[in-house]
């Protein structure tokens, strides 16, 4: 038999996260009449633009990576360079991946080692970092703050190579771009900015194929989606499957 924490398809299959703009709500006149009740919910309604530009787009279809890259990018409508971002479903609840993508997305990642002066000012109460490193020696001391840290995802732990006899060497493949990439606590959910819509779309599919390369065969759907635009299907190629 197969994994407990196998994807149900079915049951997944609404849960891929895409973005899209604000959406407006319209009060239903009939509950605010009703005060002795509690108010039904708000009508939601797209925005006009994001509707202009989802009328562009094949609901049905589920377009090749190339393809969905240069419609992300067209259907984008902000006045600011938005973020491209991926979401995927994958097979199991806690996969994760340890990735470097080959071209910058824009993120710069703020990376520190613990020593005495870093816990001083995490004792009072300052959080100037991205990650946290320490060397398994620092981690009695640490534990006090366990308390600080660990709700932000910033106590260091072996699992994602943050607590380790060798921080320095760590700081630098974090700086250079390396990362941990992994699902949602409670669902089979990954989220990830793969660069940004003023890229070109070959930089932008090679860090998608980059991606889907560093999870081949745990990738069951995936959508690209930019900051404020409509979600893509992308076709997960059987060979990634496998």
């Amino acid at each position: 038999m197969g994994s407990k924490k196998n994807v149900d398809m079915t049951a997944t299959e609404t849960q891929v996260k895409v973005v899209a703009d604000k959406e407006e709500t319209v009060p239903d006149s009939k509950s605010e009449a009703k005060t002795d009740k509690k108010p039904a919910k708000s009508k939601k309604i797209r925005g006009k633009k994001y509707r202009a530009v989802r009328s562009q787009l094949d609901k049905s279809k589920f377009y090749s990576s190339k393809e969905a890259v240069e419609l992300v990018k067209k259907l984008s409508y902000t006045k600011f360079v938005g973020s491209v971002e991926a979401h995927l479903v994958v097979r199991e609840i806690g996969d994760s991946v340890s990735l470097t993508l080959p071209h910058s997305t824009g993120k710069t990642v703020k990376v520190t080692i613990v020593n005495a002066q870093v816990l001083s000012a995490i004792e009072a109460g300052k959080l100037d970092f991205d990650v946290l490193l320490a060397h398994p020696e620092f981690m009695p001391k640490l534990a006090k703050f366990a308390s600080i840290l660990g709700p932000k995802g910033l106590m260091p732990n072996p699992k994602n190579g943050t607590l380790t006899p060798n921080p320095e060497l760590k700081k630098q493949e974090l700086e250079a771009g390396k990362f941990v990439l992994k699902t949602e606590k409670k669902a089979p959910l990954m989220h990830l900015i793969i660069g940004k819509t003023d890229m070109s779309s070959t930089d932008l599919l090679e860090n998608l194929q980059a991606l889907l390369e560093a999870l081949k065969g745990k990738v069951l759907k995936l959508s690209l989606a930019a900051s404020m635009g409509p979600g893509v299907k992308v076709l997960v190629e059987e060979s990634e499957k496998k």
